[in-house]
């Protein structure tokens, strides 16, 4: 077994993989750590440990679309996994992950709740499928309640915006919860009609990546987890700087970028990424793929 000192220990053993079973394990998700998403894990953490008080403290998580926002609740709800409640009626789950609807709805949103708990969702008014999502989430003893995807209130009107926005202040307090809402920038916009929500809410920036030493620093993370047997360093200031033109500052991106170019590098038998292989591997950028559309 060769020894590949440029690779993360768990990454080593992948790299003695043949190359199907490597690009196999590159299309697989894996997590990189970076210091801005552990400090936000850690004020997540922090609302599960919050003591329930009248008024509890929330959280609005603002990137642009592929940044990492998802990926990051999702793993720290990952954290607080659902556990047996043999002498309860529900489950106990301290944390839940669910979507904003598509639009501004009440009724979906409860029904969203029960279904993500695979509970029975009443067919009936919306006060019963109120009542109903309060009960189970009491039963669980929920503390943290994620809605990814916030944004989606701006698709209805301003009135449907207010009640959405109204649905969650009565959420927040009837259960002494705290609520994270996950969005684009436009989020910031939606929350400014309610100036309770507004004031109650503590924005959390991921902001897009800029040639710092904290990207250069992420490009080495990253390398160590690509199983290439051949060291790229990709953190050297050249490559750093086509990469993060190519990608366009986001993580998703990133992390597609570098996984396209490393299934291209494991095929063609080079086993590190050059700037020849970020440009052979068929990656386009966000700006090539709109601007490809806009010629259909």
């Amino acid at each position: 077994m060769n020894n590949f000192r440029h690779l993360h220990p768990d990454t080593e053993a992948q790299a003695n993989l043949s190359a199907k079973e490597r690009v196999q394990w590159l299309q697989k998700p894996r997590w990189i750590g970076y210091p801005r998403a552990q400090d936000i894990l850690g004020k997540l953490d922090d609302l599960v440990h919050h003591p329930r008080v009248v008024r509890m403290p929330n959280m609005l998580l603002i990137g642009s679309s592929n940044n990492g926002k998802s990926e990051l609740v999702q793993r720290f709800a990952q954290r607080y996994p659902a556990e047996e409640n043999p002498r309860g009626e529900h489950i106990v789950a301290p944390v839940l992950y669910t979507q904003a609807p598509p639009t501004p709805s009440e009724a979906g949103f409860y029904s969203e709740i029960l279904g993500s708990l695979y509970e029975r969702v009443p067919a009936a008014s919306v006060d019963a499928k109120r009542a109903r999502a309060i009960h189970v989430l009491r039963g669980v003893q929920l503390k943290v309640l994620i809605i990814d995807e916030l944004h989606n209130i701006l698709a209805g009107a301003s009135v449907k915006q207010q009640q959405f926005l109204n649905m969650i202040k009565f959420m927040s307090n009837e259960l002494q919860i705290s609520i994270v809402g996950c969005g684009t920038s436009d989020l910031l916009r939606a929350v400014s009609i309610d100036p309770q929500i507004q004031n109650r809410f503590i924005p959390e920036l991921l902001p897009k990546w800029q040639m710092t030493k904290e990207f250069r620093q992420l490009l080495m993370s990253f390398e160590r987890t690509l199983p290439l047997r051949k060291p790229s360093n990709l953190h050297e200031k050249t490559l750093a700087s086509k990469i993060l033109a190519m990608c366009e500052g986001t993580i998703g991106e990133l992390s597609i970028l570098l996984n396209t170019a490393a299934i291209h590098a494991i095929k063609q038998g080079n086993e590190f990424i050059s700037a020849d292989i970020l440009n052979a591997c068929g990656y386009l950028s966000p700006s090539d793929r709109t601007r490809n559309a806009s010629r259909l």
